[in-house]
């Protein structure tokens, strides 16, 4: 969420800013809105005075106060009556206010690229494309045949879009996560948390999910209480510190959690809908930092060399993509994307998205920092996977799969699956 002031300050620059995403910025409205406010505040501020006035006149001398009170009565009863009028304009000013400025994406880091998905920018690529002598399958031929992957199952549970895992699947699923909270927290400096995956409006508005997103979140409730399913991890983890003053020596803060997450992906219109790639329901750890503003792309690169790190140790291909300002979230001024390859695809698929948010998640949850001389300030926020289970799994098994049927699993897992191999019948080789 933006100061409205600085919208109106930076001007033509804002518009043009806020254009290379495709958002057309509306200063006329957007200034109307601030006038409103402040001229029903300016009114206000003046008929307290005058009512103060009024109240030491009636506190007078005797003689005084018999005056005020026989011509002052009506007056007080009016101005409280305006006051009252003023008040009911000026939450109506803020509350329109606020919902235009809900609706702003956060203004892009001048060093994005222009342009949508097909403008990103290779920044790397690590690790050696896996070379097979065989047609190599994707992961739902793979788990089907092995018998740890049942998306058939999954259908008659849930619907479509939904998955199961078992025995060396459910196994390999449950490492992933362990593996992943162990590396963050010991060797990264993330403090595990488990967190609620039903929150308020309020706090999907914190993290940008609401308004905006509403038609791709699962809301549920019981008489007047409504709740929402978490889409990810960061939405809980940036809100522990809503409606705080952190101190700038505790900073940065950096969380992690291991979360189911729900989406209702109602503009994918049966995209990528094969396999674990898009579900409505899957598992996920996230990461994410809060920092002093001028120490959030510092405090990017950093997350991104976390996420990165899962993949290098679990021996999987991958590539850097600087996101363009269309693709780029609406939280978000700048983006990185992981992209593990799938040979059964034969491509690249996103596995890990890294964003600065700057303040414009602090300014939304009032996540503030306490500067010199008791000044306060929005924080900066920053959200990351690292990473998600189910297409870190899918990656495994494309990557590591043998010309037997069988997959290798990559040394740093085996401590947490017991296993080093999965057989073509699905049988863990221990």
């Amino acid at each position: 969420m933006h100061d409205p002031r600085t919208l109106m300050e930076l001007g033509d620059g804002a518009v043009k800013a806020l254009a290379r995403r495709g958002y057309e910025l509306d200063l006329d409205t957007l200034g109307a809105l601030m006038s409103r406010r402040a001229a029903a505040l300016d009114q206000i501020g003046k008929l307290r005075a005058e009512a103060n006035r009024l109240a030491r006149e009636a506190r007078a001398g005797r003689g005084e106060r018999d005056a005020a009170v026989t011509g002052g009565h009506q007056s007080a009863k009016q101005l409280k009556e305006r006051i009252a009028r003023l008040e009911t304009e000026q939450r109506q000013a803020e509350a329109e206010l606020s919902d235009f400025l809900l609706a702003v994406p956060n203004l892009p880091d001048p060093a994005i690229p222009d342009g949508g998905e097909q403008d990103a920018v290779e920044v790397r690529r690590v690790g050696a494309i896996p070379a097979f002598d065989f047609e190599p399958a994707d992961h739902v031929a793979l788990g089907e045949r092995m018998g740890i992957l049942d998306f058939k199952r999954a259908g008659k549970l849930s619907g479509a879009r939904f998955s199961v895992a078992r025995d060396a699947g459910a196994a390999l699923e449950r490492a992933l996560a362990s593996f992943f909270l162990d590396l963050h927290t010991r060797e990264h400096g993330y403090r595990e948390w488990s967190v609620p995956t039903l929150v308020t409006r309020q706090t999907m508005t914190g993290t940008g999910q609401l308004p905006k997103f509403e038609a791709d979140l699962f809301r549920t409730g019981v008489g007047d209480r409504e709740l929402f399913l978490i889409p990810t991890a960061e939405v809980p983890l940036t809100n522990l510190h809503a409606d705080e003053v952190l101190d700038p020596a505790a900073l940065p803060i950096a969380l992690t959690a291991h979360t189911r997450c729900f989406r209702a992906e109602a503009g994918s219109y049966g995209r990528d809908t094969r396999g674990v790639m898009r579900l409505h329901e899957f598992g996920k750890v996230e990461l994410v930092r809060i920092c002093a503003p001028e120490r959030a792309q510092d405090e990017l690169t950093a997350m991104v060399g976390h996420a990165e790190a899962c993949l290098q140790r679990l021996a999987l291909a991958y590539r850097v993509m600087l996101l363009a300002a269309r693709d780029t979230g609406f939280c978000a001024r700048m983006t990185y994307d992981l992209e593990v390859w799938l040979p059964g695809q034969g491509q690249y698929r996103e596995v890990s998205s890294c964003s600065d948010c700057g303040t414009f998640q602090g300014r939304r949850a009032r996540i503030r920092v306490r500067g010199q001389g008791g000044a306060k300030s929005p924080a900066a926020t920053l959200n990351g996977s690292g990473l998600p289970i189910g297409r870190t799994l899918a990656a495994i098994l494309e990557q590591h799969q043998q010309a037997d049927g069988s997959v290798l699993i990559p040394s740093a897992l085996v401590p947490y699956t017991g296993f080093s191999r999965i057989a073509p019948d699905g049988a863990a080789d221990r």
